[in-house]
């Protein structure tokens, strides 16, 4: 689900959105995900005019998510992880049918964060004037991993405050089924793990958290910023 890789272009299918075309050589899975992230994909290619190319796997491999964002040539890479992948959508399996294509948009929309970072610049760098807590430096690649640990967590907080702020922002009224599902996805990981967003997830308990009136991806990073101060 959420979770940064980096690897190369398999089958590209940059078109697919608007219109999702070239529908044929898309699995019924494909579709459904590609049409509940459509308003997403949408609003980056269209409003936001970020560099977004959709990228299929022929074959998924055994460590793959079904969705991954990638960042190669200057592009950011929306890859799909599916065929062949039997646990494709088991992080959907405890949401009710109805809410499913929710939770997608939901993912897509943290993945298009990931995708405003990259494009921006800004990737694996915080704020202007912000102090690191130091680590011991006794053992260098310990710390490397330590370091490698913190800012991929702080890139996954920020992508979900996006995709937050993309469900507050389109649908309100379903901001606390999402918000409680994505605690409940974060939750089992350990702390300090590279996917532990908690000091995030715990600063929108509601859709009032995000400042109305700013763009998307401002109010993300106010959230984010403060969100910092606690992962330290």
């Amino acid at each position: 689900m959420i979770k940064r890789t980096l690897f190369p272009l398999l089958l590209l299918a940059s078109s697919l959105v608007p219109g999702l075309t070239r529908a044929a050589e898309l699995t019924e899975v494909e579709m459904r995900w590609l049409k509940a992230g459509s308003a997403v994909l949408n609003y980056a290619k269209q409003e936001l005019k970020l560099p977004l190319d959709i990228t299929v796997q022929p074959q998924a491999r055994p460590t793959d998510v079904p969705l991954a964002l990638g960042y190669h040539s200057g592009r950011c890479k929306l890859v799909l992880s599916m065929r062949g992948n039997p646990n494709a959508e088991d992080i959907l399996d405890n949401v009710p049918t109805a809410q499913r294509a929710l939770m997608i948009e939901a993912m897509v929309a943290h993945e298009i964060g990931h995708c405003w970072r990259y494009a921006q610049g800004v990737w694996h760098a915080v704020p202007s004037g912000f102090e690191e807590g130091q680590a011991p430096a006794d053992d260098a690649d310990a710390v490397h991993t330590i370091h490698a640990l913190r800012d991929t967590r702080r890139e996954e907080g920020y992508a979900d405050l996006v995709a937050l702020a993309w469900i507050q922002q389109r649908h309100p009224t379903q901001y606390a089924t999402v918000a409680d599902w994505m605690r409940q996805v974060r939750q089992p990981l350990p702390a300090t793990g590279s996917h532990s967003t908690l000091a995030w997830l715990q600063l929108a308990p509601t859709g009032a958290a995000f400042a109305a009136g700013l763009p998307l991806f401002e109010q993300a990073d106010r959230l984010w910023q403060q969100g910092l101060l606690q992962d330290q």
